[in-house]
């Protein structure tokens, strides 16, 4: 073992420094390197990946949708043909949806190279300008369409098809309503969250959009919208509650101001509107004498309207007036769904899958939500490790940021895997339409092989990453990007490229043992008022790391008894198939990932530098990294003839500065963009002919460089150092 550690080590000399041919030493020899401000520019040009060594759209089925619409089998999406259809996506937002027509083929042969096989068209309704949306630019109304802006779209989303790659629209977003649109107090309502809900005249609108946009004939591939087999998903709303607009308090009628944000209080117009609807709901469902126990409340009136509880009376009402208000709210939730549903198929005769909304915000109990999204097609789901704080610095009057800036390796309880696994619902199809590490988080490079090899564990159908762009094509090469935009920074696209092999495979293997999780109607209801502390999941006797271990789903809302299994983790937790491995002791956590195909070490080198994998052993320099080797040709690593190494650490925007307790950044940083390379040794084990190895590392846009050397060390044995030259994929060839 000694033995093999010195030729590491020479090796790791002979790459930093290639004049070094007979090295000898020890660790002594090694310069002291502080990796975390050993930043290298390593940027790519987005018009030049697709003509890369690494090229990923051979797993794509061209065009999509060429059999017809992907069919729902067994709680899973499937190919007319009998595959398992696993959608590894992107967003596209606002511009980014509209490219220029020159652009357009080039953004869907990057998109296929590096393995995107759906798309979710975000905020295709913006109010970001005339480029960024699909409304015309000139009309008094929101409902008449550009019709350049919808010729790009169009286009866009045939090149897409030929790529086979499948399109998502979202219908409602960021619809801002305009004068001609008759809706009341409009320049009051923003996005107008909770009041699409339930007023008659948004709903109107909404429905009269969905029939415009998917009755409308794409030129380019012939067919309406509704009939096109490469649309194969639409989502009614985005992140758009009634439910959660209740338990936020904003629903109470306050706002009064042409002054929006994405979530504020409805104006008192509507919150009068609500209160009539629910003082008609109570006559309608409740027995005369609850009726008049309400009607009795302190200081009413005879006459008067039984008011709503504002969200500070929660946990002081009675059980009568709570439960009966939370009944209203989810019905009319629930009814605005299902109408829409209908009307989509019924009306539209729109042939695609349907989501009603997504379970997003975890700090408080989703299940009122989902009793009602789940009745749709498939169920839904967003979450962010460590989403960004704004605020207002007080002493500059700079609107700013926070994030704790930890990693999840470190919190598997309450990691993106466990926070989605809450959602997923027995016998329907779950996906993921919203993942992020939000930019500048440090260890942004475990955020997609971590929750990609345990979305397999779970049997998950598919993942949206948000997102690839917000800008328009033309001004990807000098927009700075912002906390969310993914296509600059060559960690993600580089784990987003990779990881795109084993999660179409199906490299990892599900779970064969679902734990079943029944809620009964007061655990739903009362989880609406239900404080933070039993997240994620809220569900008394359900271990937090049953989604690291067994698959989990909801199986009822209304009835059911649970019966949890007991999980012995001590300071690791091992998935039941054996193939996934969570340490996280000691504040050093790692993530093992031993498969045939794909086996990866994410987390911190000082424990990934104690275990291996079944074909491969590290020698890692740099404090934090992602080590992930896939096969290409889709045989074992054992006998691969074609390997894709990808090795990761930190990234950042060229003059970005932390504050002191690197929490937020004092400076954002500007284009291009920088990564910490990562250095030391990678041994290959139980590989077939390891002498014949060939390990060349690729520049930032997947082309070629000069092969490094490799140490044969036995019959199936090799050993190669990285970090000699900045790179985050190495193509692994016999």
């Amino acid at each position: 073992m000694k033995k093999i550690l010195h030729i590491s080590i020479a090796l790791f000399i002979i790459g930093v420094f290639p004049g070094c041919n007979n090295p000898t030493g020890s660790l002594s020899d090694l310069p002291e390197v502080m990796f975390r401000d050993s930043l290298i520019t390593f940027q790519h040009d987005w018009e030049k990946v697709a003509g890369g060594a690494l090229n990923l759209s051979f797993q794509l089925d061209k065009p999509a949708g060429k059999d017809g619409f992907p069919e729902l089998k067994g709680g899973h999406f499937y190919t007319p043909s009998g595959e398992r259809l696993r959608i590894w996506g992107v967003n596209l937002t606002g511009g980014a949806c509209y490219p220029e027509k020159e652009d357009a083929p080039k953004v869907a042969e990057l998109l296929a190279a590096l393995g995107i096989n759906a798309v979710r068209f975000h905020f295709l309704d913006s109010d970001w300008g005339d480029q960024s949306t699909i409304f015309s630019p000139d009309a008094s109304t929101t409902q008449k369409f550009n019709p350049e802006q919808l010729d790009k779209l169009d286009y866009f989303v045939s090149e897409l098809k030929k790529q086979g790659i499948y399109s998502n629209f979202n219908l409602n977003v960021g619809r801002n309503f305009r004068e001609g649109d008759n809706v009341p107090f409009h320049r009051f309502l923003g996005l107008a969250k909770a009041v699409t809900l339930f007023d008659d005249r948004i709903i109107e609108l909404q429905k009269k959009y969905a029939y415009k946009l998917l009755t409308h004939e794409n030129r380019y591939t012939g067919n309406q919208y509704r009939n096109e087999p490469a649309l194969a998903f639409v989502e009614i709303v985005n992140e758009n509650s009634l439910v959660e607009a209740w338990f936020r308090g904003h629903l109470e009628g306050t706002h009064n101001s042409t002054r929006t944000s994405t979530w504020i209080d409805i104006p008192e117009y509507y919150a009068n509107e609500l209160t009539e609807k629910y003082n008609r709901w109570l006559e309608e469902n409740l027995a005369e004498n609850d009726l008049e126990n309400l009607r009795s409340l302190p200081g009413l009136k005879p006459g008067d309207p039984v008011p709503r509880l504002k969200n500070d009376e929660f946990s002081n009402a009675s059980d009568l007036r709570f439960y009966s208000e939370a009944r209203f709210i989810m019905e009319t939730e629930n009814a605005f769904y299902s109408g829409m549903y209908r009307f989509l198929k019924d009306s539209v005769k729109a042939k695609q899958w349907v989501a009603a909304n997504s379970d997003h915000n975890h700090w408080k109990s989703g299940y009122a939500l989902l009793s009602s999204a789940s009745k749709l097609d498939f169920v839904d789901g967003h979450v962010y490790w460590q989403h960004p704080r704004y605020f207002r610095d007080k002493e500059t009057g700079r609107q700013t940021f926070s994030i704790d800036n930890t990693p999840m390796v470190n919190d598997p309880w309450f990691s993106t895997v466990a926070q989605l696994s809450r959602s997923a619902v027995a016998g329907k199809p779950y996906t993921v339409s919203e993942t992020n590490h939000p930019f500048p988080n440090e260890y942004a490079c475990e955020g997609i092989p971590i929750l990609a090899v345990y979305a397999l564990l779970q049997d998950w159908d598919g993942i949206y990453f948000y997102t690839f762009e917000h800008a328009d094509p033309s001004e990807w090469k000098t927009k700075t990007p912002g906390y969310f935009d993914i296509m600059h920074d060559p960690v993600k696209l580089g784990n987003l490229a990779s990881a795109s092999l084993m999660f179409h495979r199906g490299d990892i293997g599900a779970a064969q043992t679902t734990v079943l999780r029944n809620y009964t109607e007061k655990q739903v209801i009362e989880g609406i008022r239900e404080g933070g502390d039993n997240r994620p999941f809220f569900t008394p006797g359900l271990d937090p790391f049953t989604p690291l271990v067994y698959k989990t789903r909801i199986n009822s809302f209304s009835e059911g008894e649970n019966d949890f299994p007991e999980i012995i983790a001590e300071d690791q937790v091992r998935s039941e198939t054996g193939e996934l491995q969570w340490h996280y002791g000691n504040d050093r956590g790692l993530v093992v990932i031993n498969t045939p195909k794909t086996q990866g070490l994410v987390g911190y080198s000082e424990k990934m530098n104690e275990v291996s994998t079944e074909n491969i052993e590290v020698n890692i320099l740099n404090p934090f990294a992602s080590v992930f080797l896939t096969s290409i040709d889709g045989n074992d690593l054992e006998r691969s003839g074609k390997m894709l190494l990808t090795f990761t650490a930190g990234s950042t925007l060229t003059g970005s500065e932390w504050n002191a307790e690197r929490t937020t950044l004092e400076e954002w940083g500007t284009l291009p963009f920088m990564i910490e390379p990562v250095a030391g040794t990678i041994t290959l084990k139980g590989v077939k002919r390891a002498g014949s190895l060939k390990v060349t590392p690729l520049d930032p846009n997947g082309y070629l460089r000069e092969s490094l050397p490799v140490v044969r060390l036995g019959r199936d044995k090799a050993v190669f150092s990285a970090g000699g030259v900045p790179a985050i994929w190495y193509l692994i060839e016999k």
